[in-house]
């Protein structure tokens, strides 16, 4: 039997964690079981032994890239995100991390910005330059060679927790930061009502992808430590109800000898099923979002950090 407690924990060093949960890939339905550690201080959660960074891309690939992307390609999408940045900077010099196709950076085409990004992917690195107009650094966010004092705001939207050193990364865009900068950030929080309705089935779990699960708690300590003041930590509803309830399906289903198709590789769904699942949504899951209310915090960390 593994001896969790020699695991210490990445952000504060306590050195008493237990497992918190188990789960295999369920987004591409692949076996290997991963494994998620939880400190009893702090409350960060992560993934004991994850596959280091020269396998990981076998972890993400095409239906990964076209999953994230095709959400992005939705203005709507990043409505939210431009108008609470807005409140903070209206114009500058920005990175946005891992920012994928460059939707967001999109938002903010114009006069007022300069805009950056770092992107892990070459292909979407060079999609983000062509529709946006940015410049984009292709590698790891700890690569990057920007000077300090660089920037007037970074963004960072459900990337955190995909990165190996997320104390690091802090403190490298602490150092990025001009004095009265603003760090603003998105991430699913680990404390949330979905995460304790659906346990190993909650769809924001994403293993292996998702090395660290945060809580508005172990966000907190992180930023301190990294010198980033709290403007605005907060949560907000997303349960992400039919994704996880797919995998609920697959799971039983799959102990009948029936194996489904895996939600990496599902198709647009047809006209009837449409029907079907947009009346869902007008009746059920408002109900069951509702009830949420009463199971524990919103699903989404929204984060506004500064430099002093």
């Amino acid at each position: 039997m593994t001896n969790w407690t020699l695991a210490s924990c990445p952000a504060c060093g306590h050195n008493a964690n237990g497992h918190f949960l188990q789960a295999p890939d369920r987004f591409h339905g692949r076996r290997h079981v991963y494994y998620l550690l939880r400190c009893p201080a702090c409350t960060l959660v992560w993934l004991h032994d994850p596959p280091p960074p020269r396998e990981m891309n076998q972890h993400y690939g095409e239906d990964y890239d076209r999953d994230i992307s095709g959400a992005g390609k939705d203005p709507g999408h990043w409505t939210g995100r431009h108008d609470t940045l807005l409140r903070y900077k209206s114009g500058g010099r920005l990175l946005d991390l891992g920012c994928s196709s460059g939707g967001f950076l999109a938002t903010l085409k114009g006069p007022a910005w300069e805009l950056f990004g770092i992107e892990m992917s070459e292909r979407m690195a060079r999609a983000a330059e062509s529709g946006a107009g940015a410049n984009i650094f292709v590698g790891d966010i700890l690569d990057a060679t920007f000077p300090e004092g660089s920037f007037d705001a970074i963004t960072c939207f459900h990337v955190f927790e995909h990165v190996y050193e997320p104390g690091k990364v802090l403190e490298r865009v602490e150092s990025w930061l001009k004095p009265g900068g603003v760090f603003y950030m998105e991430m699913p929080n680990i404390s949330s009502a979905g995460a304790r309705i659906f346990g190993s089935y909650w769809y924001a779990l994403e293993l292996p992808r998702h090395l660290y699960h945060f809580s508005p708690a172990s966000l907190r300590s992180l930023a301190r430590a990294s010198g980033l003041q709290e403007v605005s930590i907060t949560t907000h509803r997303n349960v992400f109800i039919e994704q996880s309830v797919h995998y609920i399906v697959e799971h039983v289903l799959g102990k009948l000898g029936v194996h489904p198709t895996p939600l990496a590789r599902v198709k647009p769904a047809r006209v009837p099923w449409k029907v079907v699942r947009k009346s869902l949504r007008l009746t059920v899951l408002p109900v069951l979002s509702g009830l949420a209310y009463f199971a524990g915090e919103g699903e989404i960390i929204r984060a506004v950090l500064t430099k002093g």
